[in-house]
């Protein structure tokens, strides 16, 4: 019943926790010298300011039915999740199944980004190189031109504080010339060497340095419309380009799966950590939007489900202070126009995070379950199970009622 997945793949086995998937990505700020991401990276901070927080509240139940549980809605407003008056917002229903783990250009004044990994959108022809100083040059094609940016100063992340900042690099734009009033970039020699790093996804160039330190390059799709609608604003579908540097272990998600409501709902948990710490910001707004560089979206996709074939995004949602929990409900949503949308359970999810300070963007990948049948002993043991599970991970948090 239980299924292990590992690295994108699902191991069989039952009651066990499974082996790490190992993948990299931070989403602390940037400061940005001689140079800011335009088309690239600027929006990351308009984004970032979109994400809703968690909210308690009622699920959506037809009419008659006695309320029998309480949901915790997950979602997040604005550009990741659901409308304060959406179905999901009302009905996130917390349960548990699954124990899955996964290691898995222009002014030259200094500014600011939200998130250190993103250095531009819609690139090509990457290319790393980094100094034996600690220097990342990274050079792309977008925009119809060559662009040479250097990055350095940060590796890891700090645990969450109030007391100071996540990490993050200082990016220059202009290749040197913002920091130095040269071309660094045409005088820096690469000093890294192969590789030797776990493995992580969507890596578009890496390299172990002779510190022993690794940097890496990853691009995917972050920014999706939610509830499989096609892209209805800008950076929707956007490819992003985003730079870490770390040693050591990676940051860990731990997923589970089961029913909520009487077995009504799919149901998804669990827990985000790093280095064995919770991973959680400090505070959201209204919508569920991080307001500091703590804290981490996590963003679900589903595929075959009622939204049609293929993977599709489901929503987005924060974990949660103090134990870096999540939980989140297959339930009916309102789009922004208002266009109901069905329950967006699956046959696989995949659940995808920037890891904290300049660590790479983690994945984790596992099949769904079928819908909840009463009458089945085994169903009903695992339900069981994954609740005392999930009473297990929440400590501190709001608990998850099933």
């Amino acid at each position: 019943m239980t299924e292990i997945g590992t690295n994108c793949r699902d191991a069989a086995s039952h009651g066990r926790w499974g082996q790490p998937v190992r993948t990299h990505r931070g989403e602390p700020a940037l400061q940005l010298l001689d140079g800011r991401v335009t088309d690239q990276a600027s929006s990351e901070g308009r984004e970032h300011r979109k994400i809703a927080p968690i909210s308690i509240d009622s699920p959506r139940r037809t009419t008659g039915r006695k309320e029998q549980q309480e949901a915790l809605d997950v979602g997040i407003g604005g550009s990741h999740g659901a409308r304060p008056d959406s179905a999901g917002r009302r009905s996130l229903l917390c349960a548990a199944a699954t124990l899955v783990v996964a290691f898995v250009v222009g002014a030259a004044l200094p500014d600011v980004a939200h998130a250190s990994q993103l250095v531009a959108r819609n690139t090509s022809s990457e290319r790393l190189s980094v100094s034996g100083e600690g220097k990342a040059l990274l050079t792309y094609h977008a925009q119809g031109r060559v662009q040479r940016v250097l990055a350095w100063g940060a590796v890891n992340a700090r645990m969450p504080t109030r007391a100071q900042s996540q990490s993050q690099f200082r990016i220059d734009y202009s290749g040197g010339w913002g920091t130095y009033r040269r071309p660094v970039w045409k005088t820096l020699r690469n000093a890294c060497g192969p590789y030797k790093g776990p493995q992580i996804p969507w890596l578009v160039a890496a390299c172990t340095a002779p510190d022993g330190s690794h940097w890496a390059v990853q691009r995917w799709r972050r920014l999706q419309a939610n509830f499989g609608i096609p892209p209805w604003k800008p950076g929707h579908g956007a490819s992003e380009l985003r730079l870490s540097h770390w040693r050591g272990p990676l940051a860990q998600l731990e997923v589970g799966l089961d029913w909520s409501y009487d077995g009504r709902w799919h149901h998804l948990f669990g827990r985000l950590t790093y280095r064995g710490v919770p991973v959680h910001g400090f505070s959201t707004t209204p919508t569920g939007e991080p307001l500091d560089r703590y804290g981490r979206v996590l963003y679900l996709d589903t595929l075959d489900s009622a939204y049609g074939p293929g993977w599709r995004r489901e929503n987005g949602f924060v974990s949660r202070n103090p134990d870096g929990t999540f939980c989140y409900g297959f339930v009916p949503h309102e789009t922004h126009t208002g266009e109901s949308r069905p329950a967006g359970h699956g046959r696989r999810y995949r659940l995808m995070v920037s890891g904290p300070g300049v660590t790479p963007d983690i994945m984790w990948e596992g099949s769904g379950l079928h819908d909840f049948d009463p009458e089945n002993a085994t169903d009903r043991a695992h339900e069981d199970a994954m609740n005392a599970l999930q009473r297990k991970l929440i400590r501190g948090s709001r608990p998850c009622h099933a």
